[in-house]
């Protein structure tokens, strides 16, 4: 039996954060991961450069039933914070766009400078070890793994959720909440590519396959400005997926496509200016040439705009500023970015992230109810809720 002071399950953002914070405390801390190799989803994560905060995360950037529950965690470790630990390590970075932090380098970057931080404080890794049992005993837990017994007094939960399954996303922490009596709200994918199957639409999509313009998107009350880009299966782009963590089966998306003018008034001007010109002429003035040539012979039948009729004209400046469409669905957790809903933040204290139903036990990172918008804040509410951990554990 190897006997230890905390053990994290888990070696991705959330895991190694606590595991080398806690080891700074002084605390013995061994990290447990089925897989392979640490940090599988920071290598992939911003295609390739890590987004690793966001100058501004506040806690209106997250979804979760219990929307209070991740407030003082952000306000204890800060985007500021990661950022100074981030320069320590001397990692390169820039802000990219809408205050989303990059690697300048590659993703290796932050997970390299995470190990870094475990090596030195004294925190252990192993690798592919599979957890075979948890017991809950007088002093802490026993875990039987492939790679034989451990004891500990504190058990960090940081499996993360059932997004992308091929970087080895499974089911585990949520198995383990409910084994110790937790609630676990549904789960479903978030930040994820959306899917279409109606035939006209769906042919559309492929047309434009690769097309990315900027658009404005909404959902149930929620919009995004950010860019759109069609695929051969549908939807995606930083829209979609924003607006995706929003939708349920069978709701309407609401794309505005021309979100810097009004497309009615617009429409009018050129018409009085210049009504010889052809629509598909007149829209290729704001789209790419081929979307603008589909829209205008699919959508609308392209003639010279002075013969529209006002009523047309509207119709089409209205499919232009709140085109409408219902999603067959989405891509599912195989792309999605992360899990929403999952361990129900009711039953884990919002200072200490430790189990409200058995002392002792900790649930970290994406594992939790706790979802961000896209843009670098999953990854803050990955070391803030460490950090929380990890001065307890």
């Amino acid at each position: 039996m190897t006997t230890t002071d905390v053990i994290v399950l888990g070696a991705g953002a959330a895991g190694l954060m606590c595991a080398q914070l806690a080891a700074h405390r002084g605390r013995q801390v061994l990290v447990l991961d089925h897989a392979n190799k640490p940090g599988k989803k920071i290598l992939m994560s911003g295609g390739g450069r890590c987004n690793f905060t966001n100058l501004y995360t506040e806690p209106g950037n997250f979804l979760s039933h219990n929307a209070h529950f991740c407030k003082s965690a952000l306000a204890r470790y800060t985007q500021w914070d990661f950022i100074e630990l981030v320069s320590k390590h001397g990692v390169p970075y820039h802000e990219k766009k809408l205050g989303q932090l990059f690697c300048d380098h590659k993703a290796s970057d932050i997970l390299d400078l995470l190990l870094a931080e475990c090596a030195q404080a004294g925190a252990e890794l192993r690798m592919h070890t599979q957890i075979e049992r948890i017991d809950k005993t007088d002093n802490g837990y026993r875990l039987q793994t492939s790679a034989g017994p451990f004891a500990c007094q504190s058990l960090v939960i940081a499996t993360g959720g059932l997004s992308i399954p091929t970087l080895g996303a499974t089911g585990f922490g949520y198995q383990v909440a409910k084994q110790f009596g937790h609630a676990l709200l549904p789960t479903r994918a978030g930040l994820v590519p959306f899917t279409i199957t109606e035939p006209q639409l769906k042919a559309l999509c492929t047309e434009l396959s690769g097309t990315s313009l900027d658009c404005t998107a909404s959902c149930n009350g929620v919009s995004f400005r950010e860019n759109l880009l069609f695929t051969h299966r549908g939807l995606s782009g930083p829209a979609m997926l924003q607006v995706s963590s929003f939708w349920q089966a069978g709701d309407t998306l609401e794309i505005d496509l021309l979100p810097d003018r009004d497309a009615l008034d617009w429409l009018q001007q050129v018409q009085r200016e210049r009504g010889n010109s052809e629509l598909k002429t007149v829209l290729g003035e704001v789209f790419t040439r081929k979307m603008a040539t589909l829209l205008a012979e699919q959508w609308f039948e392209s003639r010279p705009l002075k013969q529209y009729t006002p009523a047309e004209l509207a119709q089409i400046a209205e499919r232009l500023g709140a085109w409408q469409l219902v999603p067959a669905g989405t891509e599912g957790y195989r792309t999605a970015e992360v899990t929403l809903g999952g361990v129900d933040t009711r039953e884990v204290s919002s200072k200490t992230m430790e189990s409200l139903k058995s002392p002792g036990l900790y649930f970290i990172g994406e594992v939790l109810d706790v979802s961000g918008h896209l843009g670098g804040f999953n990854f803050q509410w990955a070391w803030a809720s460490a950090y929380a951990a990890a001065q307890f554990v």
